[in-house]
């Protein structure tokens, strides 16, 4: 085990010292965790010094608490990712709140949290060329990231190592234990399920929320439910779509909200975007508080997706990779009670014809 540690450690520091390469890419070089890859790097004494040096120190299991104590830290970078999608937000983590086992934040650092899914918790030094990079990292019990708050040059960095301090593990041993999780169970055949009532329970929807309701009610999973739903409320529309949906909201400066989650957390923008990038598979949104980066060739469906509710029709437009789950959903900027932008609707009738001359 030792000797496994050491060998990481210096892995790591070679490749990214050397090569450069991200925390991610690094643990799957090793055949490890990206949560493997930093619980290697608790026990270390000495205060990373050179450029690729790294310290991790274990954070207690109080999720909640440590999420309500990030506020001090001033603005940070709030990431959220899943396999095929990078969202970074930079803001102040206000207003924390919990309700069972979920948290939210609600503000320009806007995040639905859902600790279930939340097992390791490490803060890190990291030695980069541009100085010493602090963050706190927070993975699941396969060791895949959840959640990091990076700090910025304007974060308040004696209040990081007060947060450190207060929810500093008494077990700093090197390394962390991961388990597999659990897959998701097979999709029931489209002749088990009831499609007609499937359609008017759609139909019947007062508010968006009751979605996640009635995929359980009616056994489908979301990328089922939206081929199965009336086509009066779902249109398929080329996996092309993101890039010229983020190109028609910065042209028209319409407000967009931009999910992006993974099964511990979502992760919200809410605002305009303006440079939209493409590089290679990627396409990129890079403005000065809001990042997203996004594979296109993962995106394997995806959808114009309409449900009623009691302020009248909410649109999206829901992307999704290979085994199903969502990459990211984008609605026009909206608070509750209040009607669908007319210029997110209009941007979506643009898109739907703009990617059907595409098609045709």
């Amino acid at each position: 085990m030792t000797q496994t540690i050491n060998s990481t450690r210096q892995s790591f520091m070679t490749l990214r010292k050397d090569e450069k390469m991200r925390h991610r890419d690094i643990a799957e070089k090793l055949g490890i965790s990206e949560g493997e890859l930093i619980g290697a790097h608790i026990g270390l004494d000495d205060i990373p010094a050179q450029i690729g040096e790294m310290q991790s120190i274990r954070l207690r299991s109080e999720w909640s608490e440590i999420i309500a104590s990030v506020e001090p830290l001033g603005e940070v970078m709030g990431l959220t990712r899943n396999p095929s999608c990078v969202h970074e937000k930079v803001g102040i983590y206000k207003n924390a709140s919990k309700e069972g086992p979920v948290g939210l934040l609600v503000g320009e650092i806007d995040l639905r949290i859902f600790y279930h899914a939340w097992a390791h918790a490490f803060a890190v030094y990291e030695m980069t060329k541009d100085g010493m990079h602090r963050s706190l990292q927070f993975f699941d019990k396969a060791g895949v990231a959840v959640h990091k708050i990076h700090l910025k040059p304007q974060s308040v960095i004696e209040n990081f190592d007060e947060l450190v301090a207060k929810f500093k593990s008494d077990d700093q041993s090197p390394g962390i234990e991961v388990v597999a999780l659990a897959k998701p169970s097979p999709e029931l055949p489209d002749s088990e399920i009831d499609v007609q009532g499937w359609r008017q329970a759609w139909r019947d929807m007062k508010d968006t929320h009751e979605f996640f309701g009635l995929l359980r009610k009616f056994k489908v999973s979301r990328t089922q439910g939206l081929r199965l739903a009336d086509p009066e409320f779902v249109q398929e529309v080329p996996v092309t779509c993101t890039k010229d949906l983020l190109e028609l909201a910065s042209s028209s400066e319409t407000p967009i909200m931009v999910f992006v989650g993974n099964p511990g957390m979502i992760q919200i923008h809410s605002g305009p975007v303006k440079k939209v990038v493409s590089m290679g598979p990627w396409i990129n949104v890079m403005d000065p508080r809001f990042n997203l980066h996004l594979r296109e060739d993962c995106v394997v469906n995806a959808w114009v997706v309409r449900k009623p509710t009691e302020d009248g029709i909410v649109t999206s437009v829901e992307v999704f990779d290979a085994d199903g789950e969502a990459i990211a959903m984008f609605f026009g900027e909206r608070k509750p009670g209040i009607p669908e932008l007319e210029t997110w609707r209009t941007l979506v009738k643009d898109l739907l014809a703009k990617t059907a001359t595409v098609e045709a």
